[in-house]
């Protein structure tokens, strides 16, 4: 490569990040608070450049940890080093561009929006011409606003590019490079939509047949439309939850590989997720019942608390996780007018209670091995687990003393012929909850309990033989 070649124009969102700034920093500015939102169509109304300031004003974003187009990086440092002369242009505010550009280092000029220009399309080019003059460009871009400008340059370097315009692109001039690490776009939904995670919603079944309530063929048909319901509904969450958990996702071993954290989903795809996501959720419900719509509203409001506010305060965060499982089961029961008794839900609040502290005791203790003091996004620190560890063993072992409770009150004599037959779930429970805390303590839990519950073999075993003890009572 000889230092002659003419100077090679770097496009920011899509093309050297696989992210747009713009999203994330949006992100970002509601995960300070929500309520910015109902701001960012006032600080529109003085144009986009205006809004984008507005933004970099309140929001920092950590540029070491942006999915970079690492292949195109690559290219980009040999180019350097063989003397040709780099140029960052882009929309986003000039505060991130100039943080991006000293990031890398290779970068001789900077090319971004301030205050008062938006420097996109005519006007980027329009800020490269009063920068290089007659000077002839090549231009690295992934767009369709792009092409404008690779036909007053030289030559075409196209990354990621966008449906057609990798065509477009050729069609104006020579095409230097092409380079392109994406995934399919729609695994990356799936994946982001996480439908393993489904199966937690199984226990909208429960209360069903707790209530043994299964011979009637309308309970299926509404229990089944509650679980849709449910898996949709929740899958919106977990959309929304990974946009806003972006940069502390990033520093983390395995949940930088998140789609949205790794750049393999658009934020622009996953907002417009979230939305069909809901509306298909809450039309489903309709056709539910009343109550389960209700309940079904409770829960998406309080999965909302918890992404924007609530996993960010010590302990009530572990409290509301376990209170959603256990609306789960009140959905169940709502779905098909049953009532729940105190004995499931003291049950399952003490259970989730403990798991979601075995949440937060698996993933703090992967960021202690890591060197790292506090939990990213989260308000523990190293020195709590020793106490984490405490509150969730007994925390489960109080939700086996109220099933043994249960085993001995009024109400199992009133719902099956052969009780005893239940008293096998106490040892089970036990066992259970204490292998659990056990692998927990010795760093060999997932850091979602409830995935390695439906992964492992001897939970699935003893699911069996507490399958059978309900069936000999009944």
């Amino acid at each position: 490569m000889n230092a002659t070649k003419n100077p090679l124009v770097v496009d920011l969102d899509g093309t050297l990040t696989r992210s747009d700034l713009l999203f994330e920093s949006v992100c970002g500015l509601l995960k300070l608070n929500l309520f910015y939102a109902f701001l960012l169509p006032v600080w529109l109304l003085g144009g986009k450049a205006n809004m984008k300031q507005k933004i970099a004003e309140k929001v920092d974003l950590e540029i070491e940890l942006l999915p970079w187009q690492e292949e195109f990086v690559a290219y980009l440092r040999d180019q350097k080093a063989a003397g040709r002369k780099l140029i960052l242009a882009t929309a986003s505010n000039e505060k991130y561009a100039q943080q991006i550009a000293d990031y890398f280092g290779f970068f001789d000029a900077v090319i971004a929006s301030d205050a008062k220009t938006n420097a996109s399309g005519s006007r980027k080019l329009a800020k490269l011409k009063e920068l290089l003059g007659d000077e002839q460009f090549d231009y690295a871009g992934n767009a369709k606003i792009d092409v404008a400008i690779w036909q007053q340059a030289g030559s075409a370097v196209v990354v990621n590019p966008l449906s057609g315009v990798a065509a477009a692109a050729a069609a104006t001039g020579p095409v230097e490079a092409t380079f392109d690490d994406r995934k399919a776009s729609w695994k990356a939904f799936v994946k982001a939509i996480r439908p393993h995670q489904w199966l937690k919603n199984g226990l909208i079944f429960v209360p069903m047949f707790l209530a043994q309530a299964w011979g009637d063929a309308s309970n299926w048909i509404a229990i089944i439309l509650a679980f849709v319901s449910f898996s949709l509904c929740a899958s919106s969450v977990y959309l929304l939850n990974d946009m806003l958990d972006m940069p502390s996702d990033r520093k983390h071993p395995t949940k930088c590989k998140r789609p949205f954290a790794a750049g393999e989903l658009s934020i622009v795809t996953g907002a417009a997720g979230v939305g069909l996501l809901v509306l298909a959720a809450f039309f489903c419900a309709m056709f539910v019942s009343k109550y389960f719509f209700v309940v079904l509203f409770i829960y998406y409001i309080v999965t909302m608390a918890y992404s924007t506010v609530l996993k960010r305060a010590a302990l009530l965060d572990v409290i509301t996780l376990a209170s959603l499982y256990t609306l789960r089961l009140i959905a169940g029961a709502a779905a098909i007018y049953v009532q729940l008794s105190f004995w499931l839900l003291a049950f399952s609040m003490f259970v989730f209670l403990s798991l979601a502290l075995m949440k937060r005791y698996s993933e703090l203790l992967v960021q202690a091995s890591l060197g790292r003091e506090r939990l990213a996004g989260r308000a523990y620190r190293a020195e709590d687990l020793p106490l984490l560890s405490q509150l969730g063993a007994a925390s489960g072992y109080l939700g086996v003393m109220v099933l043994a409770l249960y085993v001995e009150s009024d109400d199992v004599t009133r719902l099956y012929s052969n009780p005893q037959s239940l008293w096998l779930l106490c040892p089970i429970m036990l066992y259970w909850i204490s292998r659990m805390w056990l692998l927990t303590t010795r760093g060999e839990m997932h850091d979602d309990p409830i995935v390695f519950t439906i992964e492992d073999r001897r939970t699935h075993w003893m699911a069996v033989i507490a399958a059978i003890s309900l069936w000999g009572a009944v």
